[in-house]
């Protein structure tokens, strides 16, 4: 950040400490708010109009958010929108809420069900970011460590992002990416690709058949409760041992346990937010 220099006769040294930067810090505030207050993020001229700021202000302040991973800018429609940082810091104020503890208990226990491994993402522009795992108990199973990234438009998780938002956005990054064949199987026909995120906006649910790795089924249901941070849960298994009566079985289950799970966030937010 630049800090303006406030300058006053007769002012000590603690009090200059006190006031030096305040403009610049109420004015990131600002920037920071206006992101906040809009779904589909702002972009600079946007900032600075909505703000009354100079476009090059409005500029070096997302710079050095970004920088600080307060602020995110979609690399596609230049657009920023709040950072993970900010989420990790709002879990403090919020006592600590803290995503993975309440989606844990409920994945261990989609996992027991399914015999399945049960992953927990979030949304990071262009890709997905594993935040946590619980691997099945089965000899042969998947996995991946935590942090490990996933394309965004790879599979059931992919299109459970893509489906929440809205069609415009969805198909700027269809098109400015292309829907890539990973397998036989991948859904490369944009009509057909988009027919298939409405029916996972209408039902709550996507499907991956062997359309990111050949032999594996997914199945994935978004969570809520988080305002802009885009998070789900997704298990994953191998085709052999997922026939299309298990798959149905599995679907209303990986559902279930994403409202459980998004009931438990709104819950301790709700707690924490009465707790004196």
């Amino acid at each position: 950040f630049r800090f303006n220099r406030l300058v006053r006769v007769g002012v000590t040294a603690s009090e200059k400490m006190k006031k030096y930067g305040a403009p610049s810090v109420k004015k990131a505030f600002g920037i920071l708010s206006a992101i906040s207050s809009s779904p589909k993020g702002l972009g600079v001229s946007e900032l600075a109009k909505k703000l009354k700021m100079a476009k090059s202000t409005v500029h070096g302040m997302t710079s050095a958010l970004e920088e600080l991973g307060a602020v995110m800018r979609n690399p596609l429609t230049k657009k920023y929108k709040l950072g993970f940082t900010l989420f990790e810091i709002g879990r403090s104020a919020y006592s600590q809420v803290d995503l993975k503890t309440s989606a844990r208990p409920v994945m261990e226990e989609l996992m027991e069900k399914t015999q399945t491994s049960v992953f927990l993402g979030i949304l990071n522009w262009d890709h997905v970011t594993v935040l946590d795992i619980v691997e099945s108990r089965q000899d042969l199973k998947i996995t991946a460590p935590v942090g490990a990234t996933i394309p965004m438009l790879a599979g059931a998780v992919g299109k459970v992002f893509l489906a929440s938002m809205d069609e415009e956005q969805a198909r700027k990054i269809v098109m400015s990416n292309g829907l890539p064949r990973f397998t036989d199987n991948s859904i490369v026909d944009e009509a057909a690709y988009f027919k298939e995120l409405k029916q996972v906006s209408e039902k709550g649910f996507a499907v991956d058949d062997e359309e990111y790795i050949l032999g594996v089924r997914a199945v994935a249901s978004p969570l809520v409760g988080l305002g802009q941070l885009q998070s789900a849960i997704w298990i994953v298994g191998f085709k052999a041992s997922l026939d299309e009566k298990k798959m149905k079985i599995l679907t209303g289950q990986t559902r279930k346990a994403a409202r459980t799970i998004s009931q438990r966030i709104q819950k301790q937010l709700l707690n924490n937010h009465e707790t004196p």
